[in-house]
């Protein structure tokens, strides 16, 4: 664990930093002015991460999110080194397996249920108090647009994200007692190492199925920047979608969701 002291500075707690859009998260915060928690379960990669936003500007713990007890040392130092605020909890770390359900071994689908589901619920449980105990908190979990529409070859990623979006949704209303805002951020496909994710069944990727498709592919500075905008919340809203790619796919399914449904199908189709 390495710890540096926030001295007054807004504060923000994210999970799987160490990469990805955790990483581009904790620079854009860090870029702010921000104090950063940055957890993850890849040592070496926190390491580098904190080196990215400088060290005098954060602290490291490793986490592994299926963990409660490992999530109560993680509040518990976070505190210390934050002199007891938290603006903001991101709730991102999370993964992917790619291919038919058959294909992906039991083991694979529990695991991504107890990361991408039981891990966010474990935060939003141990990151309250922190939250409460500051004037405008705000609890950010990301989900993804594989919440939005159930996608083939990622039924179980997609069953774990509608569960955020839908953790979100009643947790907006709960938090409310407690004066916390609560936001979904649901990212088309982004440029990190999850879109590499496949299954120990499978030869194919995440990233076969963008070539295949076309679909394009954001950065991770355009995830940081909505997840900041987020975090200000200064539109009210609870959902906020990374990509025009997926705003496009919001409005087909409000008003043209039969037309989403048979293009799912035909990605699958037998000739």
């Amino acid at each position: 664990m390495a710890t540096a002291s926030a001295n007054g500075r807004r504060s923000i707690f994210i999970t799987g930093a160490a990469s990805g859009i955790g990483l581009g998260a904790a620079r854009r915060f860090a870029r702010e002015g921000w104090f950063v928690g940055l957890s993850d379960i890849d040592k070496a990669g926190l390491k580098a991460a904190l080196e990215a936003i400088g060290p005098g500007n954060g602290m490291t713990v490793e986490l592994d999110t299926r963990d409660r007890g490992q999530w109560a040392k993680a509040m518990n130092a976070f505190a210390k080194a934050s002199g007891g605020r938290m603006d903001v909890l991101l709730n991102n770390a999370g993964i992917a397996r790619y291919g038919f359900l058959e294909e992906q071994s039991p083991e694979e689908g529990d695991l991504q249920i107890d990361i991408n589901v039981k891990g966010v619920v474990n935060g939003a449980r141990a990151g309250l108090d922190l939250l409460k105990a500051t004037p405008g908190s705000t609890l950010i979990n990301v989900a993804s647009c594989a919440s939005l529409f159930g996608s083939p070859r990622m039924a179980i990623y997609a069953a774990t994200k509608f569960a955020v979006r839908g953790l979100s949704e009643a947790l907006e209303a709960e938090f409310s007692r407690f004066g916390i805002s609560v936001r979904c951020i649901m990212p088309w496909f982004v440029d990190t190492p999850i879109l590499n994710a496949g299954a120990q069944g499978s030869n194919l990727k995440i990233t076969d199925a963008i070539r295949e498709g076309g679909s394009p592919v954001y950065t991770v500075d355009e995830a940081a920047q909505v997840i900041w905008d987020a975090a200000q919340g200064k539109d009210g809203k609870l959902n906020y979608i990374v990509g025009k790619a997926g705003r496009d796919i919001a409005f087909m399914l409000k008003w043209m969701p039969n037309a989403v449904r048979k293009r799912m199908k035909s990605l699958v189709a037998v000739d």
